[in-house]
């Protein structure tokens, strides 16, 4: 994933709506899940926009994602649980796109896609 350029606004959201009370990983983590649990309405189209190899989705490939992970499962990066070949397997949130979706679940997915990209860790 490429790095991308400082964004004002989504930092100060990211800041003071998401990770503000958060002093370590966990924390950080838990700020991170809640904020995109609320956030994204699910289900929702999205697209594979890179290859993992902790994943079976090919670079363009659609999936419907029908809600987050355990919180479990997002302790060191956060994961959606998405429907694919009959299935339903957890995937990388970094990994996939909105394609079609309302305005805050856009949004959330792309704050998520900003701290990462920026570098940003748990």
């Amino acid at each position: 994933m490429t790095r991308v350029e400082e964004d004002e606004i989504r930092d100060q959201r990211i800041e003071y709506e998401i990770i503000v009370d958060a002093y370590g990983p966990e924390e950080l983590a838990m700020g991170w899940y809640c904020y995109l649990d609320d956030k994204i309405s699910t289900p929702l189209k999205a697209k594979c926009i890179a290859k993992r190899t902790i994943s079976p989705l090919e670079e363009g490939e659609e999936v419907e994602v029908l809600g987050m992970t355990s919180e479990d499962e997002c302790e060191h990066e956060m994961f959606v649980m998405v429907k694919w070949h009959g299935r339903q397997l957890g995937v990388p949130l970094a990994q996939i796109a909105v394609v079609e979706a309302d305005e805050a679940t856009r949004e959330a997915v792309e704050d998520w896609h900003y701290w990462v990209n920026r570098g940003c860790e748990f």
